[in-house]
């Protein structure tokens, strides 16, 4: 009987271990930033210490935005959003996260924090995943926060923020095949009563970043600058109003 038990033991152990390697593999096998993304931007400011990508402006670093990337995205495919945002005055870090799955790494936020003090206002947001994942960690901090950003995102039934006045801001895409415009109305009701909502025409979910095509998506009518350029132009305008509050 024991070793019937012994050899079961070793069984799952060998099974979990298994199942584990392959997520592992699987969620190495990430979107990477496309070509076009490096001609726009050039080189990428990057902590290697902390593993995430820093975009300071030049002026004005009191305000700082966390960003989430999608899962399995990786950071650097926002580059070109987080450098226009930089380039309105805020400061931007897109950190690494485990496994590239922000749902394992909910709290990032805190480590980039502490890493800033001299930031006085924080604003999170996030891509797809990303998104849930800043929306989670905003409803266990909301003192901590001074709104949301989602991008082709939306929180999740447990972050119910309908009771809120906490700033948000959700970017949705008439094409996005993965946060879809039915999914995206669905989960409205769990948006604060100041959220505010934009449709970018003729997007979809992977031009949130700069990263090429995405399985599942749906194909854009228009180029991912120009939707990286309408969701950088309604953002700052989104921020520089809750700025002058």
């Amino acid at each position: 009987m024991k070793r019937i038990i012994k050899y079961s033991v070793i069984s799952i152990v060998v099974i979990l271990l298994l199942a584990f390697g392959g997520f592992y593999i699987w969620s190495q096998q990430t979107y990477s930033p496309s070509k076009e993304l490096y001609s726009l931007v050039g080189n990428v400011n990057t902590d290697n210490k902390h593993h995430w990508e820093v975009f300071e402006p030049k002026l004005n670093k009191e305000t700082g935005i966390i960003l989430y990337p999608g899962a399995k995205v990786e950071p650097e495919a926002y580059s070109y959003f987080a450098k226009g945002l930089a380039n309105d005055g805020y400061t931007v870090i897109i950190p690494s996260v485990k496994f590239n799955f922000a749902i394992f790494d909910v709290d990032k936020a805190e480590q980039v924090m502490k890493s800033y003090p001299s930031i006085k206002k924080w604003y999170i947001s996030g891509h797809s995943l990303g998104g849930a994942s800043a929306a989670a960690y905003a409803y266990k901090n909301p003192k901590k926060i001074e709104g949301i950003i989602f991008l082709g995102s939306y929180p999740g039934n447990s972050n119910d923020f309908s009771n809120s006045n906490l700033p948000m801001l959700s970017l949705y895409a008439e094409y996005d095949g993965l946060s879809t415009m039915s999914k995206i109305k669905e989960t409205k009701h769990l948006l604060s009563q100041d959220a505010t909502m934009y449709e970018v025409l003729g997007g979809n979910h992977a031009q949130f970043g700069m990263y090429g095509k995405q399985k599942g998506d749906k194909k854009a009518t228009i180029t991912a600058k120009q939707q990286q350029d309408k969701i950088i132009e309604v953002t700052t305008k989104w921020l520089d109003a809750k700025r002058k509050r």
